[in-house]
């Protein structure tokens, strides 16, 4: 099967992995590379020994009419998405985008219902969907290791980068999120969150806490179980933290990315003793995950979809747009200072 031609549009931190792992796939043939900085384009066409063949551009819509293009990968702000994602599908290229899709529901709905209309594939770069401990964590939860489910937490900190395009929420809580659901097999039916901003008070943005964009934000999801879940986001905070755990019955999943063991089961419970309860059953089981550069795998992943022109049953478009509808009801939220909003109330809003 012949390799299939590819652009890749934004070329900072998360488009440079992007681009290293088209050139490295015997599938894929990098067509052009795409940045509105030429500084950028040198910068990775000597990084990458780059062909004089693969064009170098800083025009997105001068490359989404290059005539012999199959697909385009876009990895820039979070606000460009709708229009390079509708024009490429328009123009019949099948497209793999960073995530957030779009920052609202309705226009990534529409997204997913023009890619239906064209019969190209629309995939979303949900990375963690793709890693070997989440893949791992979920086996585990299916087989009820840690018995019956209670609640849930997060934790994603650290002291940068610092976005300007949206806050702390829309960087960071959609990796947690798609853990969640897919760790739940479910979507949450009802959000709170509250957000404080200290560095940028004063900037006006549709996804902005009531005091700017918010450098700390705290979101609470709930599922049609009643399980519980509580995320803690922050850009200002020197303790960087990558770590989410499930609770239940018997004892608790905890994936920590940044942790020797990043996935583990502490097993124990607690056995009533006179009036008070003491711990029983006490243990730590390591899981070992081990499996392909996760972004490597989404590549492939993507690849094989355009191949076989079949909707992605991972990462999809459909699966994006749920997440943006939560992201905004969160944001509704932190608007109404950590009202409950009903995740339903929100659908086809735009």
């Amino acid at each position: 099967m012949q390799p299939m031609n590819v652009a890749i549009f934004g070329l900072g931190r998360w488009g440079q992995h992007l681009l290293r792992n088209f050139l490295a796939h015997p599938q894929a043939h990098v067509r052009a590379i795409v940045d509105p900085f030429p500084a950028n384009l040198d910068r990775m066409a000597q990084q990458f020994g780059l062909e004089a063949a693969v064009q170098q551009l800083t025009d997105w819509e001068a490359a989404i009419a290059l005539p012999d293009l199959d697909a385009v990968v876009i990895a820039t702000p979070a606000e460009t998405h709708y229009p390079m994602v509708r024009q490429a599908l328009l123009q019949g290229l099948h497209v793999l985008a960073e995530k957030p899709l779009t920052l609202d529901a309705a226009s990534s709905l529409e997204l997913c219902e023009l890619a239906e209309k064209v019969q190209r594939q629309l995939v979303i770069d949900h990375t963690y969907l793709f890693h070997p401990a989440v893949l791992r964590g979920q086996a585990a939860l299916e087989a009820k290791a840690i018995g019956d489910l209670r609640y849930g937490y997060a934790t994603r900190t650290h002291l940068a980068p610092v976005r300007q395009d949206v806050d702390a929420l829309w960087d960071l809580a959609i990796h947690d999120l798609a853990i969640l659901n897919y760790w739940l097999g479910a979507k949450p039916v009802k959000v709170s969150a509250r957000g404080q901003g200290w560095l940028q008070p004063e900037v006006t943005h549709p996804h902005r806490a009531a005091t700017g964009l918010a450098d700390v934000v705290w979101a609470t999801v709930q599922y049609p179980s009643g399980f519980q879940a509580t995320i803690h986001l922050a850009w200002l905070n020197c303790d960087k933290q990558r770590r989410l755990a499930c609770v239940g019955s018997q004892g608790t999943l905890v994936f920590d990315e940044l942790a020797v063991d990043s996935l583990v089961i502490d097993r124990g419970e607690l056995q009533a003793q006179g009036v008070g309860f003491v711990p029983v059953i006490q243990q730590r089981e390591v899981l070992d995950p081990i499996g392909q550069e996760p972004l490597a795998r989404v590549c492939d992943h993507f690849l094989a979809c355009v191949q076989q022109n079949q909707p992605s049953t991972i990462s999809s478009g459909w699966l994006g747009a749920d997440l943006v509808r939560v992201l905004q009801a969160l944001s509704r939220s932190m608007e109404q200072d950590g009202a409950w909003v009903d995740i339903a109330s929100l659908a086809g809003e735009r």
